[in-house]
């Protein structure tokens, strides 16, 4: 017997796309359950739960939110689909959100995924042979539902027993944005997060920041990879040494810091960084992360006491900022010393 109303499970981002799948969906009269999945490496707006709460009522719709975590980073460090132009594993990604939607599907006893992926929009992750990838490795075949580009690909189950009427389904596609705008404007949609910017691997930068800690340590984290976003990084050997370059990521330093970290700082009366070293102390890695303390303050002259240690700043060095001249380290975004 059909079932008078669908229920679907919709991956929510808050951006523009997958607002106008939703939409075109709930004029249908489905039933929505919107996920929005908080990636360790979201973007500031793409991890604002009240941000992506208020988009969501702005359609009318509830929003589940969930984050992840070890498991995710698991396919950052080794993606079976390889990575974008940064450390960015798209496509794996992409089937790995699937995956947690269809278990939420099935708890829900949804009937199909919905997602507002449009064909050609991202090299990567968006052309045919990617997307027909991602649907059958994710399990949702017959079920993956994308409004927006869904008349290029296969009738969905719903599709082919009526319950979604085909005929207002959409057929977008390529990189220009002009007709989701155009649709956004007929529909009344007024507030979306914008496209651009959403996951920090795509950076080049932060990318280099990635492949510095996986090679030094395979082990990592989430917290060691958060800090990545948080300071200038400097390499010496085994040591990492980072620098705040404001007094928010100074105190984000404080937050981040390990049992093991040694803390370097000015005196209270000057300003200047917050320093973190981790990996073992010897006196030429206290000596290099003392020295960048000086460099990136706002002293003028070359030598200074620094004061350092774990849980207080209870020893002191003074040091030469010429001591960085001939010590052996770099910054890991650029690969120079400065």
């Amino acid at each position: 017997m059909r079932k008078k109303k669908l229920k679907a499970v919709a991956l929510f981002s808050g951006g523009l796309d997958s607002i106008l799948a939703i939409k075109v969906l709930l004029d249908q009269g489905v039933e929505i359950i919107a996920v929005h999945f908080v990636l360790p490496f979201c973007a500031p707006d793409m991890s604002n739960d009240s941000l992506m709460k208020n988009s969501a009522n702005d359609i009318g719709i509830d929003l589940r939110i969930e984050s992840m975590g070890a498991d995710y980073l698991d396919i950052v460090k080794h993606p079976k689909h390889g990575y974008g132009t940064g450390m960015n594993p798209c496509i794996d990604c992409k089937i790995f959100m699937l995956k947690r939607a269809k278990e939420i599907a099935e708890e829900e006893e949804a009937d199909v995924v919905v997602t507002g992926e449009v064909l050609n929009q991202r090299p990567m992750s968006q052309h045919r042979i990617a997307l027909n990838l991602i649907e059958k490795e994710s399990g949702l075949k017959d079920r993956l539902l994308r409004p927006l580009s869904a008349k290029f690909f296969p009738e969905t189950g719903a599709e082919k027993e009526g319950i979604i009427d085909r005929n207002r389904m959409l057929s977008i596609s390529g990189r220009s944005r002009k007709e989701q705008l155009s649709l956004a404007n007929k529909m009344g949609i007024e507030t979306f997060i914008p496209a651009a910017g959403g996951c920090v691997l795509t950076d080049k930068f932060f990318s280099k920041k990635m492949r510095d800690i996986l090679y030094y340590n395979d082990n990592a984290g989430i917290e060691d990879i958060m800090i990545l976003t948080v300071g200038r990084h400097f390499r010496f050997g085994e040591n990492k040494i980072i620098a705040g370059r404001n007094e928010k990521e100074n105190a984000a330093l404080y937050k981040m810091k390990k049992p093991g970290d040694y803390v370097f700082e000015l005196p209270d009366d000057i300003p200047g960084p917050t320093v973190l070293l981790q990996g073992e102390k010897t006196s030429e890695a206290i000596e290099i992360s003392a020295a960048l303390t000086l460099r990136y303050s706002d002293l003028i002259q070359e030598t200074a006491e620094v004061l350092y240690g774990k849980d207080i700043l209870d020893q002191n060095i003074r040091i030469n900022i010429s001591v960085l001249d001939h010590a052996d380290y770099y910054n890991v975004s650029s690969g120079c010393k400065d």
